[in-house]
């Protein structure tokens, strides 16, 4: 099902199809970040992503309840956009050897992701409150809450050495 698909004729099924891409899309983060984790070489970004990963879960066991809650099943849905991410991602991560360097990279890739996220849960939060849907959207704000603070804790990093470091 494509965005503008035949398959979404309301916003309930508009809701649905995002809450199978953001479920996708943290499937796949999950499936990442053991990579992101052994390329990282500063203790704190290590830390960081190993804190990510097990929030990645809490997010995915939220998103179950969600499904539940609104009666649809739990699936995903191919996500081009966090597919195309986390391909970047990987491959910028491949191409650099100064370590410090790298450690930089995987910080801006990593805020791709978070920045995507935000997005994603921002909208289903939204969109939950119009449906009438504050149960969803509480759990949807909880991810949110968490995405927008790994994002501040990587720009802290980012800014508070590791670039310096890069330079």
């Amino acid at each position: 099902m494509g965005w503008f698909s035949k398959d979404i004729a309301t916003m309930d099924d508009l809701f649905v199809h995002t809450l199978r891409d953001i479920y996708y899309a943290e499937h796949q983060i999950k499936k990442a970040l053991p990579d992101m984790i052994e390329k990282a070489t500063s203790p704190e970004l290590k830390s960081g992503f190993e804190t990510h990963l097990g929030e990645t879960e809490g997010h995915i066991q939220r998103l179950k309840q969600v499904f539940k809650q609104h009666g649809v099943a739990e699936k995903g849905v191919t996500c081009p956009a966090i597919d195309g991410i986390l391909k970047e991602a990987d491959e910028i991560a491949g191409e650099v050897d100064d370590k410090q360097v790298l450690d930089a990279a995987l910080i801006a890739a990593a805020q791709a992701v978070e920045h995507y996220e935000i997005t994603r849960y921002g909208t289903l939060v939204a969109w939950a409150k119009q449906l009438g849907r504050d149960d969803s959207a509480a759990l949807l704000q909880q991810n949110l809450d968490e995405e927008n603070a790994t994002d501040k804790k990587l720009t802290k990093l980012a800014t508070g050495g590791i670039n310096r470091k890069a330079a």
